[in-house]
């Protein structure tokens, strides 16, 4: 089985589904769009992507986009390894994690959000910045609450990674990018070391990717 992925290496959201073809096991490759050039704009991307963001599966000529509605058709056909559990309040429960992130703290700090923060407030780079790094904290202290009432064992909800702790380090990497000290985060901050010492997370890190590594400097 092989996949396209059109992706960005920065893009937290292109970091998820990453995450997960590798847990998976799947063979993909990615092709990168470049959100901050506006490719993602281009009559070509839009045929592949309606709503022109990233990321994008390619799968037997058929596009699937939302980085947690890849992950659960990832689970869909092919099971194993398991994203999502099977037990209805557990998998409840994992989407409730998940979506903290994709649906809630991600969304707010994304190039189009800042940039319409720019254009339509007159919000300048200071402004900008610390709208994105409240937001950022914002997830993160949601998270650290949530995890310390069910501590991790040692993932968020068992032996192994699942949807939730992608969604979880992809909002780690975001405190990287701001430089913001998870030390007031514990709980956050060990589960952060558990999942990026597995490969799967590792290398799909955005510092990991070919676009980084071609920027100067």
């Amino acid at each position: 089985m092989s996949m396209r992925v059109y992706g960005f290496w920065r893009s937290l959201a292109s970091f998820r589904v990453r995450v997960a073809l590798k847990i998976k096991g799947i063979h993909f490759v990615e092709i990168p769009i470049d959100i901050l050039r506006g490719e993602q704009f281009e009559h070509g991307y839009a045929e592949v992507n309606a709503e022109r963001v990233v990321p994008t599966l390619v799968h037997e000529d058929r596009s699937i986009f939302q980085s947690l509605a890849i992950m659960e058709y990832l689970d869909d056909i092919q099971p194993a390894p398991q994203l999502i559990p099977r037990d209805a309040r557990e998998r409840a429960y994992a989407r409730s994690l998940a979506l903290v992130a994709v649906a809630d703290a991600h969304p707010l700090i994304t190039p189009r959000v800042c940039n319409h923060l720019a254009k339509a407030f007159g919000a300048d780079a200071q402004a900008i910045e610390s709208w994105r790094m409240h937001w950022t904290l914002e997830g993160l202290a949601t998270y650290e609450r949530l995890l310390t009432r069910r501590s991790p064992a040692p993932f968020a909800l068992g032996e192994e990674p699942c949807v939730a702790d992608i969604c979880i380090a992809g909002q780690i990497i975001a405190a990287q990018f701001f430089k913001i000290d998870l030390a007031e985060f514990p709980y956050v901050g060990q589960l952060a070391e558990r999942c990026f010492a597995l490969p799967a997370f590792a290398t799909s890190h955005p510092h990991e990717q070919p676009g980084y590594k071609a920027k100067p400097g």
